[in-house]
């Protein structure tokens, strides 16, 4: 069996997500803030922002999956697999302006993350719709639904689309309308790190 690392920034977080902390075995789940463990000490240079990558991107992985729950987000639009790798970095608030667009795009692009990334696996078993990317139930449907996708720009362009569709089931005006498209998604595409609506192709698998 090959060695996998479940992670995020802090232990807290995965512990809060239910996760049991272990450093032994084939399976280990652990944060960046662990002893030992921290942030590079050089900085990965993006076309504007400079930032220190976790050692567990860096060092102790060969291949990464983002794994990431499909939200609403306030600044972003949509938080999904791409914005996931904000948790890679040490400085994620200097990411959010202009509505992450194209620092989104830039970050997934930089060898840390672009080399390693092999999958995206979103999880829209219920997804916040509205007033995210914090809980509220109010705003939450199921969806119970999973998506994979070989391509980052794809997958989350599908989680976009879900979330407008249930946008419109609760009366709300669509992302674009109240100014919040994940504008950094058609970024994404022109830079060449995947498809956007209208070239991708949707398998479904009922289990």
């Amino acid at each position: 069996m090959r060695q996998v690392i479940i992670w995020d920034r802090t232990n807290r977080e995965l512990k809060q997500a239910g996760y049991r902390l272990s450093q032994k075995g084939d399976i280990r789940i652990f944060g960046t803030d662990t002893r030992g463990v921290g942030y590079e000490n050089k900085l990965v240079m993006t076309q504007n922002i400079g930032s220190l990558f976790s050692v567990i991107q860096t060092k102790l992985t060969h291949y990464s999956v983002s794994l990431a729950i499909l939200k609403d987000h306030g600044l972003a639009g949509v938080t999904a697999g791409l914005k996931n790798y904000y948790g890679a970095v040490h400085n994620p608030n200097k990411y959010h302006d202009n509505h992450c667009d194209p620092f989104v795009a830039e970050l997934f692009s930089t060898p840390p993350v672009k080399n390693k990334h092999r999958l995206t696996i979103i999880d829209a078993l219920l997804v916040q719709f509205h007033r995210g990317p914090s809980y509220h139930p109010r705003w939450t449907a199921r969806k119970n639904m999973l998506i994979f996708s070989l391509d980052p720009v794809a997958a989350d362009t599908v989680g976009w689309q879900i979330i407008d569709q249930l946008r419109r089931q609760a009366g709300l005006p669509s992302l674009a309308e109240e100014g919040r498209a994940p504008l950094y998604l058609q970024t994404a595409e022109k830079m060449g790190l995947g498809q956007t609506s209208g070239k991708i192709e949707i398998k479904e698998i009922e289990a």
